[in-house]
């Protein structure tokens, strides 16, 4: 638009998506920064539940309708503001995975353990007694041992999906994976790209239509070479290991969703250790030298071409690539992807201060530094609409927690909300939270649910916060 055309200028809006799409919203600037408490979600009598002080909590997500927390077989909803659950989803094993994706109209996909149906195996039991037998062989016993392990470890595999509508907590469809031996948390990856569903296992992958779970193509990796994981969003990558495990060739490949054909392949240079997939548009990896620490990262163009370097002294940055317990492919949520630059916040935990870095995509070199105040560390969470939006966590009384709107352009920072919170667990630290901010809302869910042990919460964990602007 020229300069002296009389028509105000637009503010950046997202483009219509189709249902299919990967939601890629723009976040509207609350009316007052002064935020209100909309999410208090407590996981009561949670030793009893779960008999342990502990467990792993994988999945969160928000749609402009509500907030959905997983917590072991379990999907819970709940409404803004109402402070209880607005449904549950019992699913048919703890899950295993998710995808911090979802589709334009709300649905997400979650990887789940095997779970058999106990009925019908006592039944099988009570038929098998009922049979009886006269005489009990070594050989017999030993095969009887050998398919309760096999049971066992059938079990605990990650081979069941369902694909989940995020604001009524219907299971739209569930379907187990062909063939999917060895695939066990933490080496099992889910994700979605225009209206596809991907999985990976570590020795297969396999694809899946979003709108009735009918297998898209698949890959059993019987050959040198195997797909570890996926990236989803606007694009789809794919993470594949080719050759033995002393020295393996890592390569990314751009697929067609629907196909699973490659549109372009980047081998990454050999010794290499461990490859994350950052972002799938823009393609951006990050590349460990050693066993887990990220030490580069790594920006192609739209061709699959090495465009840049950025590297990443040991120690200095946040990444969160690497969870023990969840896929560590499409994992390094610290780093925040935009269309020109890439944003990395120093660890606060080993420098005095913090700071958040801004890199060209094109260049690699450093762009633009947005300092913390003392005490006060800054994360990166998501680009919209050109602008950087940051957490700032509490301190003490002396400041509120706040999201901040930063502007790579100018470095200008403006408050986007300002709100209280509660002094209950580590729910500021990104290391220990999954930290999600949409539709002006912003959501801190542990990764890790922790039991109270004494005061009023005995017994108690803490599930997640949510906040709006008032």
């Amino acid at each position: 638009m020229a300069d002296d055309d009389p028509q105000p200028a637009k503010k950046p809006t997202a483009a219509p998506q189709a249902p299919d799409d990967i939601r890629d919203t723009v976040e509207k600037t609350p009316r007052t920064p002064e935020g209100r408490l909309v999410i208090d979600y407590n996981e009561d009598e949670f030793k009893k539940r779960f008999k342990r002080d502990s467990a792993h909590a994988p999945g969160a997500w928000a749609t402009d309708k509500n907030f959905v927390r997983g917590v072991g077989n379990t999907l819970k909803g709940f409404k803004f503001g109402a402070f209880e659950e607005d449904w549950s989803t019992e699913l048919t094993g703890p899950i295993c995975d998710t995808t911090r994706h979802v589709t334009a109209d709300g649905r997400t996909a979650v990887l789940l353990q095997e779970r058999e149906n106990k009925a019908d195996e006592d039944d099988k039991k009570k038929d098998d007694k009922g049979k009886g037998k006269s005489k009990k062989s070594k050989k017999g016993k030993d095969k009887k041992d050998k398919d309760s392990e096999a049971d066992a470890k059938d079990e605990y595999s990650c081979t069941q999906l369902a694909f989940i509508d995020l604001n009524t907590g219907k299971k739209l469809w569930q379907v187990k994976l062909p063939d999917a031996k060895g695939a066990f948390a933490p080496n099992t990856n889910v994700t979605m790209a225009r209206g596809t569903v991907a999985v990976a296992w570590g020795y297969g992958s396999v694809a899946y239509d979003m709108k009735r779970g009918r297998q898209l193509w698949s890959s059993l990796g019987t050959g040198e070479c195997r797909d570890l994981g996926f990236a989803g969003g606007r694009d789809l990558l794919a993470l594949t290991q080719c050759g033995d495990g002393a020295e393996p060739q890592f390569k990314v490949q751009k697929l067609r969703p629907r196909t699973g054909k490659a549109e372009w392949t980047y081998k990454v240079t050999r010794g290499v250790g461990r490859v994350y997939l950052v972002s799938s548009d823009p393609a951006v990896l990050a590349v460990s030298a050693g066993e887990l620490t990220v030490t580069n990262l790594i920006t192609l163009d739209d061709h699959g071409d090495y465009r840049a370097t950025i590297n990443m002294p040991e120690d200095r940055f946040l990444d969160n690539c690497y969870k023990p317990v969840v896929s560590g492919v499409e994992s390094c949520d610290a780093i925040v992807v935009g269309k020109d630059q890439l944003f990395v916040a120093t660890d606060e935990g080993r420098l005095a201060d913090n700071w958040i870095v801004s890199y060209d995509l094109k260049t690699g070199k450093t762009v633009r530094k947005f300092d913390s105040k003392p005490d006060l560390p800054i994360h990166p969470l998501r680009v919209s609409g050109g602008k950087l939006l940051a957490f700032r966590p509490s301190s003490d009384g002396f400041a509120p927690a706040a999201v901040l709107s930063l502007d790579p352009r100018t470095g200008k920072e403006t408050p986007f909300l300002l709100f209280g919170m509660p002094d209950r667990g580590k729910l500021e630290d990104p290391k220990q939270s999954e930290i999600l901010l949409e539709d002006g809302r912003i959501f801190f869910a542990p990764r890790e649910l922790t039991a109270e042990n004494g005061g009023p919460w005995e017994g108690t964990a803490l599930g997640a916060l949510g906040f709006e602007g008032a």
